[in-house]
């Protein structure tokens, strides 16, 4: 079983400089994004889960919750510790936070 965060758990850890996936695809992250977020589409995490930290916590998102629960799991399975984020960018949206439109963070 993965580990679910609201966006109230997230937004803090996002302050404490929690690490972050975007697993939408790169249109959704161009349009706009949380700040710092990596994008892996959620086609390509398998390819890069390998490049990611062990031991830190990884937050997932991607617009809703479903595709980061999926990323999560996976991820979850090769020994990542994840949470995926409950409402995603929406959610990140609904509660003021800003979003980064373009291309200015890490892509995978």
């Amino acid at each position: 079983m993965i580990s679910e965060v609201d966006v109230r758990s997230f937004i803090a850890a996002h302050a404490d400089g929690a690490h972050v996936l975007d697993v939408r695809e790169p249109h959704e992250y161009e349009a706009g994004h949380v700040p710092g977020a990596r994008l892996v589409p959620l086609s390509t995490v398998p390819d890069v889960a390998h490049e990611l930290p062990v031991g830190s916590p990884i937050y997932v998102i991607c617009q809703s919750g479903s595709r980061s629960r999926v990323a999560a799991q996976h991820l979850a399975q090769l020994g990542h510790d994840v949470r995926s984020v409950i409402g995603g960018t929406s959610g990140w949206v609904s509660a003021g936070r800003p979003v980064v439109r373009g291309w200015r963070a890490n892509i995978a």
